[in-house]
């Protein structure tokens, strides 16, 4: 019987895709820690000078606010418990200063970006964002304080998956701003990559990225993945090769390069990349064995390629022995005619997979190899658990015994 009666070969293949690694591109840390040296800064700025205006093109006109002397005191015990480590306390006072109707816009503002911060310490997101809402919506803060708070928020908003949320901040804060700080520009690529909006994303990163003597590697993967996600085949192929040459020995660039190299069907450059990873002992996750055996059974004669892949996977502890892994071990040994083993693996994907068509392949080898009673057990068995073509399983059942 000819092997056509199996389904198509890449019908068959796992199904695993070569995605991009991505490195985070939050600054969130960084930025909350730079806004608290800036709050003890604006305390002092009288005797240490004036601060740095980051926003200088913003069309918000600076209001005139400071504190007000009946919140004085009730700021400075705030400050004076955050500075004792006593941050339950500080929150404690911040939240009356917010709410007391007697206290200024400023007092607000300014208590509501210094709970913010505690808040973020104690990683609670939640808060931390609903003080900096709160902070930009008194509008009493310098530009500094009123755009870093926003910036922040947008950031928050952005970690914590709320993509939409997180680019209507950012778009008022470029509107209001007139920013064209790389760093910032990368944070909005994000948000626009994660709202599945690739092709955009590409527009605002490909100049913050020009504009930057050494970009961080994170924005290159990201560009990278913008392009590749929008159609921009050569162009994510060319950033990957560039970066991937200026890294040679960085695991993530490799992977990345040869992720480009599978999704623009270049499957003997990805391989490549891949087999000198394992040769080095680089390959250590479950889905880096997964792409590399799936990218040998998407070409053709690399069977034998592949049942290594998954042989070795399976016997260093790094693929997981699961119905995929099984599945794809079993297509690789039939199509290299290595039938005894393909009915082994079979047998082992069948039991754990979500229907009987791995059940309705294995009566199939079964039945070409004469086997019949098991062919017609193994045909039983995928009418139980259900099949596409439940026809075919009849057609093994009604087979005379022998």
């Amino acid at each position: 019987m000819n092997k056509l009666s199996l389904r198509n070969r890449r019908v068959l293949v796992a199904a695993v895709s070569a995605v991009l690694v991505l490195g985070t591109v939050s600054q969130v840390h960084a930025q909350a820690a730079r806004r608290a040296e800036e709050r003890r800064a604006s305390q002092s700025q009288g005797k240490a000078g004036k601060v740095v205006e980051e926003y200088p093109n913003a069309t918000r006109k600076v209001p005139e606010g400071k504190a007000s002397s009946k919140a004085a005191p009730k700021l400075a015990k705030m400050m004076k418990a955050y500075e004792s480590e006593k941050s339950a306390e500080a929150r404690a006072i911040a939240d009356e200063i917010i709410a007391n109707p007697d206290f200024n816009a400023y007092d607000h503002a300014f208590a509501a970006q210094f709970a913010a911060q505690i808040a973020y310490d104690g990683d609670d997101s939640a808060a931390a964002k609903k003080y900096l809402q709160q902070a930009i919506d008194f509008d009493a803060l310098d530009n500094n304080g009123h755009y870093g708070s926003m910036y922040t928020l947008a950031q928050l908003q952005l970690q914590d998956d709320q993509y939409a949320e997180s680019l209507k901040t950012l778009d008022r804060f470029f509107a209001e701003t007139k920013s064209t700080k790389p760093e910032q520009l990368v944070v909005k690529g994000n948000a626009l990559y994660r709202l599945d909006r690739a092709a955009e994303a590409a527009a605002v990163l490909k100049p913050a990225i020009d504009a930057t003597p050494e970009p961080k590697p994170e924005w290159l993967q990201l560009l990278m993945a913008a392009y590749a996600e929008s159609g921009n085949a050569a162009e994510a192929a060319k950033l990957a090769e560039s970066v991937a040459a200026k890294s040679p020995t960085d695991k993530r660039a490799q992977l990345n390069l040869a992720a480009v190299y599978q999704q623009n069907d270049m499957l003997d450059k990805s391989a490549a990349i891949l087999e000198k990873l394992r040769a080095s002992g680089q390959l250590t996750d479950d889905r880096e064995y997964r792409q590399l055996y799936a990218t040998y059974l998407n070409m053709d004669g690399k069977e034998k390629e592949a049942i290594s892949v998954i042989n070795e996977g399976l016997q260093k502890g790094v693929l997981k022995p699961d119905y995929q892994s099984y599945l794809a071990l079993a297509q690789a040994y039939y199509f290299s005619d290595q039938t005894s083993q393909a009915i082994d693996a079979y047998k082992k994907a069948a039991p754990m997979g979500p229907d009987g068509e791995a059940y309705l392949n294995l009566a199939r080898v079964l039945w070409q190899e004469d086997r019949i009673p098991e062919a017609k057990e193994a045909a039983k068995q995928a009418v139980a658990k259900g099949v596409k073509k439940p026809d075919d399983a009849k057609k093994i059942l009604s087979l005379p015994a022998k």
